[in-house]
C-alpha cells in the first residue's frame, strides 16, 4: 500500500462522529481534571480570565470548547492542549526528540509541556563548556542525575565532582557553573522547574549524599 492510500485511510478513522465524540468529551475531561486538582470554580476564573458561568456551562457540556477558551486552561492546569481536548491519536505516535544545541552541550527536550517542571537530557563534549568556570544565577529550580561520565558543579563556594548514579539538586538563584572537565562525554538527565517547584524526593540515603560528592573548596 503507497503512502498516500495510508494517509487517506488513516483521515477517514476521523470521521464527523468521531469529531463530535471528542467535543462531547471535553466538559466532562475538564470537570474530572478540576477535581483531581481541588480547584474551585472562582479560582480557575480569577486565573484564567473566564467568567465562572462560562467555565461551569464548558464543563456541563452546554458551552461549546474553542481554542480562546481551551488555551487559558491549558496553561492553568499546565497540561498540553491535546490533553484538554483527548483528540484520537492520528499519524505516528512516536515523540521524535529534536536535539538543540546550548553554550557547547546537546540538549533533548524530553516534555512538550510549556510551564511546570521539564526534563532534558543533555550531553556535555569533553572539555565543555571552554575558558574560566563563571557562575550565573537565573530563576528557578534544578535537579541533575549524572547517567554517564563525570560532571563537576560550581555551587555558591562549594566544588563538586558527580559521577555516575549521583544526583544533585539546587536552586538556581545560587551562582553555580556546570560543565565537563574530562575527556569523555558525559551524558545527564536534567530537571527544572519555576521557582519554588522541586523534584519530590520520596526516600533519602542516611547522610550517604555528603559521601558520594567529593567537596574540592
Amino acid at each position: 500500500m503507497g503512502s498516500s492510500a495510508h494517509d487517506r485511510g488513516r483521515e477517514e478513522r476521523i470521521t464527523a462522529r468521531t469529531t463530535a465524540e471528542v467535543v462531547d468529551a471535553v466538559g466532562p475531561r475538564l470537570r474530572a481534571l478540576r477535581a483531581r486538582r481541588s480547584v474551585t470554580l472562582a479560582a480557575l476564573a480569577e486565573e484564567t480570565g473566564i467568567s465562572v458561568s462560562t467555565l461551569s456551562r464548558l464543563e456541563s457540556g452546554r458551552r461549546k470548547p474553542t481554542l480562546e477558551l481551551l488555551l487559558p486552561l491549558a496553561r492553568a492546569y499546565q497540561v498540553p492542549l491535546d490533553d484538554l481536548v483527548g483528540a484520537p491519536e492520528t499519524g505516528d505516535p512516536r515523540v521524535h526528540l529534536k536535539p538543540e544545541l546550548h553554550g557547547g552541550r546537546v540538549v533533548v527536550p524530553l516534555t512538550r509541556r510549556t510551564g511546570g517542571v521539564r526534563s532534558f537530557k543533555q550531553l556535555f563534549p569533553p572539555r565543555s563548556p571552554g575558558g574560566e568556570p563563571t557562575r550565573k544565577t537565573h530563576e528557578g529550580y534544578e535537579w541533575l542525575y549524572v547517567l554517564s561520565g563525570r560532571l563537576r558543579l560550581l555551587l555558591g563556594e562549594r566544588d563538586l565532582d558527580l559521577g555516575p548514579g549521583e544526583v544533585v539538586e539546587f536552586d538556581t538563584h545560587t551562582p553555580h557553573w556546570i560543565g565537563n572537565v574530562t575527556d569523555e562525554v558525559t551524558e545527564v538527565l536534567c530537571l527544572y522547574g519555576p521557582q519554588g517547584e522541586r523534584a519530590h524526593v520520596r526516600s533519602r540515603p542516611a547522610d550517604r549524599s555528603a559521601k558520594r560528592s567529593s567537596v574540592r573548596g
